[in-house]
Parts: C-alpha cells; sequence; structure tokens
C-alpha cells in the first residue's frame, strides 16, 4: 500500500484519489476564467471538496499546448490572491500547486501548498529538486518533451514507454541526491509532447509506471486524446474522460487528476467494488 505524506498531512492510497483541478488562469483549455476570483475559486473548491476530492491542485499558467508563458510575477500576483484564502477556508485539505518554477513553489509552500506539481519534472528550473527537499513537500514529477508553446510540434521518441521509464529513473536519482526519496508522485504527461497515438500507448502500458514504486497520476481530463478520437470539443468529453479514467485505474492509477470530481469519485468506487467481487469466490 503507498501512503503520501503531505507536509504533515498524511493520503493513504489503498484506494485511489481524486485531485480536483482549480486552474485560476483566464486562457486553460476548459475552464479558463471561471475561477480567477477569490468567491468563484472557493466555491468550487466546496464543490469538489463535497463530492470527495482529496487534493485540490492549483494553476495559474496555462500549461495548453500552444500556450504563451507569463513570467513568475504574473504568475504569483494569481496564485497570491486564491491560494491563502483556500488555505485558510479548507485548513485539512491538501493543497497541490502546479508551477515548474522554484521560487514560485517556495512562496507556494510558505502560504499552504502541500505539494509542488511541476509539469517539467525539474527540467525548466534547475534549482527546483534542491528547493523541494528543503521544503519538505510532496513532488508530482510528470514528464514531457519540450515546453507548453512547443511540445506539440513533432513529438518524437524511440519507444514512448520506454523512453519516460528511463527519464523517470534519472530524475529520481537525481531527487534521491538531494535526500529526497519518498513521497513522490510520477505523471507520464498525457498530452505534453505527446501524440494521440503515444498518449494511448501510455495508457494501455500504465501499470509499468507504478514498477518504480511511487504513486502514479493519471491527468486525461478532457484532452485532446478524448477530443480528437471522438471529433468533439472539451466541454463534451466528460463521458469519454470518465471511460479513460476507468481504463486508468484498472492499469493502476493512484490519483486522477480531473475537472469533474463527482464522475471520478464514483469511477474509483465502481473499480474498487469490481475488484473486490472478482476476488471473491
Amino acid at each position: 500500500m503507498l501512503n503520501l505524506n503531505c507536509k504533515g498531512k498524511f493520503l493513504e492510497l489503498k484506494t485511489p484519489a481524486v485531485m480536483g483541478i482549480l486552474n485560476i488562469t483566464p486562457d486553460s483549455f476548459y475552464d479558463g476564467g471561471q475561477y480567477a476570483n477569490a468567491d468563484n475559486a472557493i466555491e468550487q473548491v466546496e464543490k469538489m471538496v463535497q463530492e470527495g476530492a482529496a487534493i485540490i491542485d492549483i494553476g495559474a499558467v496555462s500549461t495548453r499546448p500552444n500556450a504563451i508563458e507569463i513570467d513568475e510575477a504574473d504568475e504569483w500576483r494569481r496564485l497570491k490572491d486564491i491560494l491563502p484564502v483556500v488555505r485558510k477556508k479548507f485548513p485539512q485539505i491538501i493543497i497541490s500547486v502546479d508551477t515548474w518554477r522554484s521560487a514560485v513553489a517556495k512562496k507556494a509552500a510558505a502560504e499552504g501548498a502541500d505539494i509542488i506539481n511541476d509539469i517539467s519534472g525539474g527540467q525548466f528550473d534547475d534549482e527546483m529538486f534542491k528547493t523541494v527537499a528543503a521544503l519538505k513537500v510532496a513532488y508530482i514529477m510528470m514528464h514531457t518533451q519540450g515546453k507548453p508553446d512547443k511540445m506539440q510540434q513533432n513529438p518524437v521518441y524511440g519507444d514512448v514507454v520506454g523512453d519516460i521509464l528511463k527519464y523517470f529513473t534519472e530524475n529520481l536519482r537525481k531527487l534521491e541526491k538531494f535526500g529526497v526519496s519518498e513521497n513522490i508522485i510520477l505523471d507520464p504527461g498525457f498530452g505534453f509532447g505527446k501524440t494521440v497515438g503515444q498518449n494511448y500507448r501510455l495508457l494501455s502500458s500504465f501499470e509499468r509506471f507504478r514498477n518504480a514504486g511511487f504513486p502514479v497520476l493519471a491527468g486525461v481530463s478532457r484532452k485532446s486524446m478524448i477530443n480528437h478520437v471522438l471529433e468533439i470539443q472539451p466541454a463534451d468529453a466528460l463521458n469519454g474522460t470518465t471511460v479513460l479514467n476507468t481504463i486508468a485505474l484498472l492499469n493502476g492509477a493512484d490519483i486522477l487528476r480531473v475537472h469533474d470530481v463527482k464522475e471520478a469519485v464514483e469511477a474509483v468506487k465502481l473499480v474498487n467494488y469490481y475488484r473486490n467481487t472478482k476476488e471473491q469466490p
């Protein structure tokens, strides 16, 4: 059984956990601009907590394909108006902050963040691993091939699963040199520098990522790997998201990162019931 110590808050992953997304950006691919003020953000967090979210992931920078990078000052300006309010209102919830900047990670931890969710896995900021070690927060190491503005231009792999497993092995070793060998979550990064076909290859081989001994996160919510296949828009991708979340759970996902918490929690319950029934004589 995998457990996480998120800066003193313990998350037991005997049952997969659901991470609710709180985008406070004006330009995210699905819900940009809806939760940029504190009142709307609090209302959404309250809804997600009531529906069963164990983690709230707050992002102040859009990382959708072709997103234009904002500077550190703008990222923190968005976060500083929302993060402390969420922390005060929900003292027991585990809060993750989605940032690849070590300076923002430091400020976020000081304002109550328990997890740093780094889409670059330390690639974009050489100080991130050292910072995570000093902050003693839990850390999500995601894989991406390039920054959001260019990552989908021509993603190429020898073997997408093998290459990402190698990436995790190498970066886990780097983290260990800073004294970090636990409270790490691995995220293969669906949609981050991958073609649609490569995304499905990752999904079909998802259980292999658990071999490193760390919890694995699946973030497929309303993404293009659904929309391209079904020829729909993100707003219509809830059913597709639930289907892929179910596949991810059956293939070993420990955490689902989602826009729609209620449906993800239901998927977890049904998959757990299916497994328990299957094991009975």
